[in-house]
């Protein structure tokens, strides 16, 4: 099944930091200080991205995370009351997170990580657990792995040459 080319510059993007990290080399003459910064964007309409970046000022990472995060950006089905169109598990590296489906009214119930993707993708109903790994890279690239898997019901019933209704029951 072939993706659709997203065009970041036709979407109104939103950043989030999700987390900031000093990192250190150690070479010759000591140890070199560099900031790493994992930053979310997302268009709160069914499209998000993450990225990071290093750099020696803390700004600079932060540029260069939303850079790689713009040119990541995946599309995200959404159903008729803003949630996931049905559960799947996401997984990256050893990090997994659990995308529950919930019904109107339950919000978004997620952690740090998770949670970011998951507002800047626009879902506004949600349940999710991330098991494994508490990793925050880990977790966020499992989030948006999970996300980018998932298929509406159209899309199934195209695969298998069958009626939406015949899908659902």
């Amino acid at each position: 099944m072939k993706r659709e080319i997203i065009d970041p510059k036709s979407l109104e993007l939103n950043d989030k930091v999700v987390a900031i990290k000093r990192v250190s080399k150690t070479v010759k003459g000591g140890r070199t200080m560099r900031f790493q910064a994992l930053v979310v964007v997302g268009d709160g309409n069914g499209h998000v991205g993450a990225g990071i970046g290093k750099a020696a000022e803390v700004p600079e990472a932060i540029r260069k995370g939303k850079e790689a995060a713009i040119k990541n950006i995946v599309s995200v089905p959404l159903d008729k009351n803003s949630s996931v169109p049905h559960d799947f598990t996401g997984i990256f590296g050893s990090a997994t997170v659990l995308l529950k489906r919930a019904p109107e009214g339950t919000g978004v119930i997620a952690g740090g990580p998770a949670r970011a993707v998951i507002e800047l993708a626009g879902i506004k109903n949600i349940r999710t657990k991330a098991l494994g790994s508490n990793n925050k890279v880990n977790c966020v690239l499992a989030t948006i792995e999970g996300l980018k898997s998932m298929k509406t019901p159209e899309q199934y019933a195209a695969l298998r040459g069958k009626t939406v209704g015949e899908i659902l029951g």
